[in-house]
């Protein structure tokens, strides 16, 4: 594994556009780190966004080590599937519910 230091998160941008991203870990709007796991033809590499520590693009040697930096880096940020918020939705549902009730349901006349 060979580490590269980035002072510029528009360096990271044009590799990231120009590779194939595998997968992404983390999310700077949420958190303060992304990964952009991508593969330019027979290089493996992450590219590292930090909001506060340096930015760094790692070359590693062979896809097993990709994968295994891969599943560690989702072991780090602990990565959790995107689930809908159904907490939203029971009380948008709900607040509906009392709308039609209250207000009666006009679909009808229109």
């Amino acid at each position: 594994m060979e580490e590269i230091e980035s002072s510029s998160w528009m360096t990271l941008d044009a590799i990231k556009n120009a590779a194939k991203v595998a997968e992404t870990v983390g999310n700077l709007q949420t958190g303060h780190s992304m990964s952009v796991f991508c593969s330019i033809e027979d290089d493996y590499l992450e590219l590292y966004y930090s909001d506060t520590a340096s930015n760094f693009i790692r070359r590693y040697e062979d896809k097993d080590e990709f994968q295994v930096a891969l599943e560690q880096r989702k072991a780090e940020e602990g990565e959790t599937p995107y689930e809908e918020d159904q907490a939203f939705e029971e009380d948008y549902e709900d607040e509906e519910s009392k709308n039609e009730e209250e207000f009666g349901d006009d679909t009808e006349k229109y």
